[in-house]
């Protein structure tokens, strides 16, 4: 899943982008307003984590323009801890969920973590479809028999984008936008190449070719 992390404190934001990362996510950064709201409206987020203390733009502004436009990405906005005025003036203005800082960066995971469970309908924990336990924190999957199979970094991004998102026919270049951040090479032939090692995994009928389309994470295979 792809996050765009928009924080002015540039240190915070290179080690709140380290941990991200270690946590299975693909990040981009954003450290003032403008640039923040271009981005939030011109790439396709999963989740945007947003301070409201930007130079530029303020958070709050970015977000009620994001909303005016329809724009649905869950936000999660960060606050100084006695701010209780943004916080409600952050949820007025359509933020999904808010973090006060300082905070400790595993609960900034699992908010973040809910707050995609949430936006895809789906309960929040673990992540079980067909037959597969993913295992967020390991980044590891379960078999049915119960056996742990390992995933590299990209592996498991897809491998979880694809549970998030079953019997839904998924273009590679909507595989490539969401599984890579910005500055990486989003070459989608190499989608082929982690398919098909996530096939070796978990079994070939699990996911499906659809030629000229993309692919599909089937249920019921």
């Amino acid at each position: 899943m792809r996050l765009l992390l928009v924080e002015d404190d540039k240190a915070l934001s290179r080690g709140l982008k380290s941990d991200l990362v270690a946590a299975g996510f693909a990040v981009d950064q954003s450290y003032d307003g403008i640039d923040a709201a271009f981005m939030g409206s011109e790439e396709p987020y999963d989740v945007v984590i947003l301070d409201l203390g930007l130079p530029q733009r303020s958070g709050l502004e970015i977000l009620r323009d994001w909303r005016k436009k329809k724009n649905a990405v869950p936000v999660l906005i960060l606050t100084a801890r006695d701010a209780w005025q943004e916080k409600v003036e952050g949820f007025q203005a359509g933020a999904d969920d808010y973090l006060a800082k300082p905070f400790h960066v595993e609960e900034l995971i699992a908010r973040i973590k809910a707050l995609l469970h949430r936006s895809k309908g789906q309960a929040a924990g673990a992540l079980s479809v067909a037959n597969l336990l993913l295992d967020e924190e390991r980044q590891s999957v379960a078999t049915p028999e119960g056996k742990a199979l390992s995933l590299s970094g990209t592996e498991f991004r897809l491998l979880r984008y694809f549970m998030m998102h079953p019997d839904v026919i998924l273009s590679k270049t909507r595989l490539t936008e969401h599984i890579y951040d910005f500055d990486s090479d989003k070459d989608s032939n190499l989608i082929e190449v982690y398919v098909n090692r996530l096939r070796q995994k978990i079994g070939k009928d699990l996911i499906e070719t659809r030629r000229g389309q993309g692919y599909i994470f089937k249920v019921n295979p």
